[in-house]
């Protein structure tokens, strides 16, 4: 398992984040091993709709991809369970093409569990997992042609727009004319669901947004206090996205002595640390455009709640 160095740029993030207005962390925190072990508990909720449908999605249209793409190599951004993309690699199996799966992930602990589960199903499949975070490390993917990165569960929602405009970018960078790009989006729907699927009873998602805290707390050698704030997921009906995040009971500081910072909140003040944007068509084609990213494809759950896009490098 080969690990790439990024904490310094993550850590500096942190620090323009906490002395940003809003105020926010970014949300990589979310994904340390146990936050991984939540966030698997998130996707098994039953309002969380995004991994139900988006492997309605690639049930239909795994085939195809494979056909279409005749990768040679897998590589997953973010790849965490990759319980969805044991359906490409069943169908480019199937194919006959498939030589190495790549997946990058924050989590040590989740790539290597993730990793032994698909190196034992595949014994014909090279398993090279990645530590990292997909905004740093996407500027030197392994593998060789065709490739086929995968993005899925629409965790591109939790970039904003320049965000993902700069990773598009690193990505068409990246990208040969053999190469592929294949997306899952959550599209906009009934805010009524979203919000829903974001603000469960059983308090599994809270659980998660305040682990956040917890590991900059335990990295940065912070002392966030957990009681200090209240879970507060909202809609943002101007940005499209669900703003995630916690607001303070009470005006009060916050050490970060690993980054020699002192963080004051006043009272109701909020702090982010998700977004997730959701998407049109027309939007996402238009940022992959700019990118110089072409989407070939678009397909959608019987419902229309979510898309998987099939994207590649403008010729």
């Amino acid at each position: 398992m080969s690990r790439v160095a990024s904490l310094p740029s993550l850590y500096e993030e942190t620090r323009r984040g906490l002395v940003a207005e809003p105020k926010e962390i970014p949300a990589v925190w979310l994904y340390d091993d146990r936050g991984s072990q939540l966030y698997e508990k998130v996707t098994r909720l039953p309002a969380y709709y995004l991994p139900r449908r988006e492997a309605e999605i690639l049930g239909e249209r795994a085939a195809h991809i494979a056909r279409r793409t005749g990768a040679r190599t897998l590589l997953e951004l973010g790849a965490g369970s990759v319980r969805n993309t044991r359906f490409l690699l069943d169908a480019l199996a199937d194919a006959g093409t498939i030589e190495r799966f790549i997946p990058l992930d924050v989590s040590e602990a989740a790539l290597q569990t993730s990793g032994q589960a698909i190196a034992a199903a595949y014994p014909g499949v090279v398993v090279e997992p990645i530590v990292g975070d997909f905004e740093r490390d996407v500027g030197s993917l392994p593998g060789r042609g065709p490739r086929l990165v995968a993005f899925l569960g629409s965790t591109v929602g939790n970039l904003g727009p320049d965000r993902r405009a700069t990773l598009f970018g690193a990505l068409a960078a990246e990208l040969v004319e053999d190469d592929w790009l294949l997306l899952g989006v959550d599209l906009v729907k009934e805010v009524s669901r979203i919000e829903a699927a974001y603000d469960d009873h059983t308090g599994v998602t809270e659980a998660f947004v305040r682990n956040a805290l917890t590991a900059v707390n335990r990295e940065l050698d912070a002392t966030f206090e957990q009681r200090r704030f209240v879970y507060e997921p909202h809609w943002d009906p101007v940005e499209r996205w669900m703003d995630i995040g916690l607001r303070a009971l009470a005006a009060h500081s916050v050490s970060v002595q690993g980054l020699d910072l002192a963080v004051s909140f006043a009272k109701d003040e909020r702090l982010r640390v998700e977004i997730s944007a959701k998407f049109r068509r027309g939007q996402v084609e238009g940022e992959l455009r700019r990118a110089g990213l072409r989407a070939e494809s678009w397909s959608t759950d019987p419902h229309g709640d979510f898309a998987v896009v099939l994207a590649r490098p403008e010729s």
